[in-house]
């Protein structure tokens, strides 16, 4: 097997367990009725639609949103499948682009399915509230951290044409 398709194995399984989650809440009959459940002190379960993007960007927009995000992500995630092919041995940028991936398309399939995203994990503490969020956004931001902590440290990609 070739060394990228691992990294497309564990996008698509990003992709896979996000919209996973999504049928359970989605089924789930008493956050249905509750439209929150409280779990702990710090985390409720949460029945949310978001028409924009990060922190609800663009929700009010008029519906013309759903379209960009969604060629955004599509062109991200090939930009990012071709890096990945690229550069299949560099393990921790081929792990973050995977999970940047794979959250991008799972929000994608909600925007073509339900016109909005599903969020549905609340964090909450000391009366501040963060914004609801999904599987997909937690990977995209853990992806986008391993890239960030990646740059931090100065790990460069290789010259095309070096080893």
């Amino acid at each position: 097997m070739k060394r990228s398709a691992i990294w497309y194995l564990l996008a698509a399984g990003v992709l896979v367990l996000d919209q996973w989650s999504k049928i359970i809440i989605l089924d789930w009959p008493l956050l249905a009725a509750q439209g929150k459940i409280t779990v702990t002190p710090f985390f409720n379960w949460v029945l949310t639609w978001n028409p924009g993007a990060a922190f609800s960007f663009l929700a009010g927009a008029g519906g013309w949103q759903r379209w960009l995000f969604v060629a955004l992500a599509l062109g991200i995630s090939v930009w990012i499948a071709l890096e990945i092919h690229r550069h299949p041995g560099e393990k921790w940028l081929c792990l973050a682009l995977s999970l940047v991936m794979g959250g991008a398309l799972g929000n994608v399939l909600d925007r073509l399915r339900f016109g909005v995203v599903l969020d549905f994990i609340q964090l909450h503490a000391a009366g501040f509230y963060w914004p609801a969020f999904n599987l997909a956004d937690a990977a995209i931001t853990a992806g986008a951290l391993l890239l960030l902590g990646a740059a931090l440290r100065g790990s460069r990609l290789p010259k095309k044409g070096k080893p």
